[in-house]
């Protein structure tokens, strides 16, 4: 019987809390005289799967056949024993396995068209059996000790195969209840995780809105971003916000966590940050105080975002950038040296009374400013090492020749190439080329 809806009647389903070492039959052996013949009736006419069939060197290279009911665990192993054998005495005998289904008469309709011999029509039965119940196997312990008497209601009839051996076809009433309770609640679940899948879709789509749609043009800087999600939805954010005066705000972050709960304090920061970025020409200190204030405020204990915020002045070619806790911003100059742009500050989100320091460095003609995740330079090869920051800029001097966009594509390419297995973290990028 089952013990839940979402057990099947057999007990086919794993038990997941490992109390016990797992344990089920694997097979009943009967005995046939071909195994050709034996093996066309199994999946021709009774609709069995083939389990295995092969010759096993230990027994004389002699063939072992096994089937299995399309549900359920158990299995019928066929031989074909030696003529003079004791096993060949028992082909045509009573087999004693019992077969259960919920619908006996649907069963034996299909099985006779097909050539299946019964030995009766199916018949009803109803008996009283005694059952003695003990306290220590109630989930009552108030119940009382003794017997009683459930109903057994069911349908049976027997079945031959080929060889005249016979087993029983039985159909209960709690089993056909427990199959109709197990079926409701598949399809419960099924409906339930295709609406998570919807609205987790939508939550993509949504997602997807809250990256930049727009590129505020820039003189003398040509700029691209790019994100690429290891779940429908993520915790990483980039953002480029027209901060007016001829500025522009590049932001990258990295929210704790995966999947929704990320992606919900990513649209936290992001509205945040959005909001407040009026104040960001003249005091981005300011900025990023009150973004960090609203984070705590607005998120639960333990949550927190690295970011990277950097104003670039189209005008004076200027950079000033405030690192909180992300990983260090690459500038790659033109004669292809190498400038890290450090933290000047922690994570947002931990301290309510936080601050931070800018710093600010030159953008010159043919500079390359890149921004990432650790999604990049943390994928993994085969060999268990890294993609690291030494091979990102390798990566980007061997391609400063292309666009800011296509400089993006070569970079994930090569990430991929290196890391070619499940991705495991999001994947942000931000490339900004001084013209």
């Amino acid at each position: 019987m089952a013990s839940s809806p979402n057990e099947w009647a057999d007990g086919a389903t794993v038990r997941l809390d490992r109390k016990d070492p797992y344990l089920r039959l694997q097979s009943v052996t009967i005995f046939v005289r071909n195994l050709d013949r034996s093996l066309n009736f199994y999946v021709d006419q009774l609709g069995f799967q083939l389990v295995f069939d092969a010759r096993h060197q230990e027994f004389a290279g002699r063939r072992f056949v096994t089937v299995a009911p399309p549900d359920g665990s158990a299995n019928l192993t066929l031989a074909a024993p030696e003529p003079e054998s004791e096993q060949h005495k028992l082909i045509g005998r009573p087999t004693q396995v019992t077969f259960v289904t919920e619908d006996v008469l649907a069963k034996f309709r299909e099985w006779s068209k097909r050539g299946v011999r019964f030995n009766f029509a199916p018949r009803l039965k109803r008996l009283k059996y005694p059952v003695q119940v003990r306290n220590a196997n109630c989930a009552d312990p108030a119940a009382p000790s003794g017997e009683h008497t459930p109903i057994w209601g069911g349908v049976f009839t027997r079945f031959k195969d080929p060889d005249g051996n016979s087993f029983s076809l039985v159909s209960f009433d709690e089993v056909t209840h427990a199959v109709e309770a197990q079926r409701r609640a598949i399809a419960e679940r099924l409906e339930a995780e295709r609406r998570a899948a919807q609205e987790l879709d939508i939550a993509k789509q949504v997602q997807a809105r809250l990256f930049p749609q727009t590129l505020p043009p820039l003189k003398t800087l040509e700029y691209a971003g790019i994100c690429r999600q290891a779940r429908q939805v993520g915790g990483d954010y980039y953002d480029f916000l027209d901060l007016g005066s001829e500025r522009l705000g590049f932001v990258i972050g990295d929210i704790s966590g995966k999947g929704i709960a990320a992606a919900l304090l990513m649209a936290n920061l992001q509205a945040n940050l959005r909001s407040q970025c009026a104040v960001a020409v003249d005091q981005p200190q300011r900025l990023l105080r009150s973004v960090n204030q609203l984070f705590c405020e607005n998120t639960t204990d333990g949550a927190f975002a690295t970011l990277f915020f950097a104003e670039y002045d189209d005008a004076k070619r200027r950079l000033r950038y405030a690192n909180c806790g992300h990983l260090a911003a690459l500038v790659l100059r033109r004669d292809d040296s190498l400038e890290r742009l450090e933290s000047t500050a922690t994570v947002l989100g931990v301290f309510k009374k936080w601050d931070c320091a800018i710093s600010e460095t030159p953008i010159s003609p043919g500079d390359i400013l890149a921004l990432y995740t650790d999604g990049i330079t943390e994928s993994f090869n085969d060999a268990g090492d890294e993609f690291g920051e030494e091979r990102l800029a390798a990566t980007l001097c061997r391609h400063r020749g292309l666009s800011s966009k296509d400089l993006l594509a070569a970079v994930v390419d090569e990430v991929r190439q290196f890391s070619p297995g499940e991705q495991y973290d999001d994947i942000t990028l931000i490339v900004a080329k001084s013209t």
